[in-house]
C-alpha cells in the first residue's frame, strides 16, 4: 500500500468538536524522496523505495553513495519500499505528508519498546497460582504446571513462559487520522503507536 517513512514526536490530546479529549499521536512523516523504481520487466513487480532523514557522507558506504547518485539526491538514512504508487512518480520525487490528506485511516508499523525479560504475569497476563494463605512464600508469580510428567513427558511448543518482550515489530491498524499540518510535515493520529519518541515508522493507508 501507499505510505510514507516517519519519526514519532510524541503525544498530546485534543478536543474533538462535540467536547471530547481525544489523546492523539503526533508523527513526522516525511518528506521522503524517491531513490529507486522498481518495474515489472526489470524487477518482476512494481515499487518505488523512499528515504528518509539526510546522512553524512562519511557514515555513508561507497555501494549506498553509488545507489543515491544515480538517484540524484543526498544519502539518506532510513529506506523503505512501498507498492500501490503506480508510475506517478520518478527517481528524486518528493513525496509529502499531504499523502494523507484525504486518508481516513492509517495502518502504523514501528518497532516496540523492549521490556527485557519478563515473567509470564507481566508478559502473559498470568494471575499467578500461590496461595497466600498456606505458608509458601515464593511462588506467587510462578507458572504453574507446563505439562504433565509420564505422557507427554516433554513441554509443547508455544507454551507460554517468560522471556524476551517487546523490542519487536509490531503493526497497528486502523489508526483515525485526527489532523495533517502540512507546513510542519506533521501528521496526528487517534491513539498510541508503537515505539518510543524519535523512533522510525512506516505509516500506509
Amino acid at each position: 500500500m501507499p505510505g510514507l517513512i516517519g519519526k514519532k514526536i510524541g503525544m498530546t490530546s485534543v478536543f474533538s468538536a462535540e467536547g471530547k479529549n481525544i489523546p492523539c499521536t503526533v508523527i513526522e512523516v516525511g518528506p521522503c524522496v524517491v531513490t529507486q523504481v522498481k518495474t515489472v520487466e526489470i524487477d518482476g513487480y512494481d515499487a518505488i523505495q523512499l528515504g528518509f532523514e539526510d546522512k553524512k557522507d562519511k557514515h555513508t558506504s561507497s555501494g549506498e553513495k553509488g545507489h543515491f547518485k544515480k538517484a540524484g539526491v543526498s544519502p539518506k538514512r532510513h529506506l523503505a519500499e512501498f507498492k500501490g504508487f503506480g508510475n506517478d512518480y520518478k527517481l528524486g520525487s518528493e513525496i509529502t505528508v499531504d499523502l494523507f490528506t484525504d486518508a481516513g485511516w492509517v495502518d502504523v508499523i514501528g518497532t516496540s519498546k523492549g521490556k527485557g525479560f519478563q515473567g509470564v504475569v507481566k508478559r502473559h497476563g498470568f494471575s499467578g497460582v500461590g496461595e497466600v494463605t498456606h505458608g509458601q512464600h515464593n511462588r506467587l508469580r510462578s507458572p504453574g504446571s507446563i505439562g504433565a510428567a509420564s505422557y507427554p513427558a516433554k513441554v509443547f511448543k508455544g507454551t507460554r513462559m517468560g522471556g524476551q518482550m517487546g523490542n519487536e515489530r509490531v503493526t497497528v491498524q486502523n489508526l483515525q487520522v485526527i489532523k495533517v499540518i502540512p507546513e510542519h510535515n506533521i501528521l496526528m493520529l487517534k491513539g498510541s503507536i508503537p515505539g518510543s519518541k524519535g523512533s522510525i515508522v512506516i505509516i500506509e493507508k
